[in-house]
């Protein structure tokens, strides 16, 4: 070991949103590396930092920013050294991160399916003709509006005990929450999931990101106790796809890769934000080439959607 290990004196800091779900990502991250490092609970401190994108609900993201309304407060406090890491979920990541900092380390991946919530509906195609359904995301609507044009679908932003609070209450019928979100949080029971082959998920759903300043040696080494490869290869040919196709938060994309046997299986998806065409696509090829295949699927997404397709 050739650096300084964390203690209760000088305590290592992780960043993190502060809403349960975020809380419970960054204790899981303290967790692993309390058992990685054989280090005790107070060799780490959790510091919660606002988010732009958690202080404006009332909007939708496109309207606002987009998907670095949920990383920037963070990052800037990592690139000043006020935390040493910064705790992420993935389907929240842009694409390319700040100069000076690195996304190299990844937990196990959680579920990755969609789950349908309604208190009167026991799936999509029960809900009535012109039911009011709601979602903050792009991807979700566009898929929504793709096989219920009928629906009628609203903005729905807030954490996972916000939405829940808003279908109580009666603002609409039913929403769609991530499955993985839902069992890290011990709520599982309240969702139905959907199979990835009814509503494919966004690129690195259920992906616990780590991120880090580039320079600091002593984090890198520290994280590379606790990084999963196999999550690392998935999300390479996810967030690859993503970015050639120029993802964010007013683009619906949709991807997944899977592993099948020593071989990794990219399944990927452009849609019309009206849900009015979905232009879909896999490729298959050797774990080692999970970017070159992101990036294969998404230019001939993009060769077969045409100029405009997102207008």
């Amino acid at each position: 070991m050739t650096y300084q290990l964390p203690t209760p004196a000088q305590p290592f800091k992780i960043g993190t949103r502060g809403s349960p779900l975020a809380l419970w990502q960054a204790h899981e991250v303290r967790r692993s590396l309390m058992v990685a490092l054989d280090l005790p609970t107070e060799a780490f401190e959790i510091v919660v930092i606002k988010v732009t994108g958690d202080q404006i609900l009332d909007k939708a993201l496109k309207d606002i920013g987009g998907k670095g309304l949920f990383t920037r407060e963070i990052e800037d406090a990592l690139l000043d050294g006020g935390i040493d890491i910064a705790v992420h979920s993935m389907k929240d990541m842009p694409t390319v991160q700040p100069a000076g900092l690195i996304l190299d380390c990844y937990l196990p991946r959680e579920d990755v399916r969609d789950g349908f919530v309604s208190p009167g509906a026991g799936g999509l195609m029960d809900l009535p003709q012109g039911a009011v359904v709601g979602s903050s995301s792009l991807r979700r609507r566009a898929q929504l509006a793709h096989r219920r044009p009928d629906l009628q679908l609203v903005e729905f932003r807030g954490n996972v005990q916000t939405r829940m609070k808003k279908l109580q209450d009666g603002v609409a019928a039913a929403t769609f929450l991530a499955m993985a979100g839902l069992n890290r949080l011990g709520m599982a029971g309240v969702a139905r999931p959907i199979a990835v082959t009814d509503m494919l998920p966004a690129v690195a759903q259920g992906a616990i990101g780590v991120e880090r300043r580039l320079t600091d040696e002593r984090a890198e080494e520290m994280l590379v106790a606790i990084h999963h490869g196999p999550t690392g290869h998935r999300l390479a040919a996810e967030r690859a796809f993503l970015a050639r196709l120029d993802g964010s938060c007013e683009t619906p994309i949709a991807g997944l890769a899977v592993f099948d046997g020593d071989t990794i299986w990219l399944r990927g998806e452009v849609l019309r934000p009206d849900g009015s065409k979905v232009i879909s696509g896999e490729v298959r090829g050797s774990i080692a080439q999970g970017a070159d295949l992101g990036r294969s699927l998404a230019a001939d997404l993009l060769d077969r959607a045409g100029p405009g397709f997102f207008g």
